[in-house]
């Protein structure tokens, strides 16, 4: 039944987040490589970046807005859609293609899932920190995310008949497609002066109020925080 195939990829996708969350890189990356402690630094949101005074991050310490914002910064928006490839895809393998499609079609609650993943990785653009592939200590890391984003695209493009995301409310993928444009050059900027302060630049404070401007900058652009 359709209720039994849903609980199936609820599960499968399910196991596939709580992996990515339990990775020992999954904090220390967002830290690092990510503008998220730097929400805690600019007046966004109505409420402090994070829970508690730990001196070590936990995911549970994190807020909403800073943690799927920081994904959002990087353009790689892993909380919409991270899981639902895997999910799909071993569905998929096991003969359950055209049980999905079917899913697709009939139950507008699964529909609404998948248009909104599809709208998450639209925004997606791994090119921004393709250079993180040859990261010695990332590399691994960042593949394992690019590698999902490829898997999702591809098995939701393949149940919903579409030839590219979003191709059916094409109002709304070209409005996402020029705010992107228009981001784009922050976003390099900021990856470029994240990597400055990583480095302990003797400039760092500098570096560090070009990420902060730009954060401002990518919010006002793309009309959200995350």
């Amino acid at each position: 039944s359709a209720r039994q195939l849903m609980a199936e990829l609820a599960e499968i996708s399910y196991r596939k987040y709580v992996e990515l969350k339990n990775h020992p890189q999954f904090i220390p990356y967002l830290e690092r490589r990510s503008p998220l402690r730097f929400y805690e630094m600019v007046n966004i949101g109505s409420r402090p970046g994070r829970r508690g005074l730990k001196q070590k991050l936990d995911l549970t310490d994190l807020r909403a807005i800073p943690f799927v914002g920081a994904w959002s910064q990087l353009k790689q928006n892993i909380p919409g859609y991270y899981g639902i490839g895997t999910a799909l895809q071993t569905l998929t393998d096991n003969g359950r293609l055209e049980d999905l499609k079917r899913l697709y079609r009939e139950v507008a609650w699964f529909k609404a899932l998948a248009l909104n993943s599809m709208m998450a990785l639209s925004k997606c653009d791994f090119n921004l920190t393709r250079y993180m592939r040859q990261d010695a200590e990332f590399g691994e890391f960042w593949q394992m995310l690019f590698d999902e984003y490829q898997r999702s695209k591809t098995m939701l493009l393949e149940i919903s008949g579409l030839e590219t995301l979003m191709a059916d409310e094409p109002v709304s993928r070209e409005s996402i497609k020029i705010r992107e444009e228009i981001v784009l050059p922050l976003l390099v900027v900021q990856q470029y002066a994240l990597q400055k302060v990583l480095g302990k630049n003797r400039h760092e404070k500098v570096y560090e109020k070009i990420v902060t401007r730009s954060l401002y900058g990518n919010i006002n652009a793309s009309r959200n925080s995350a």
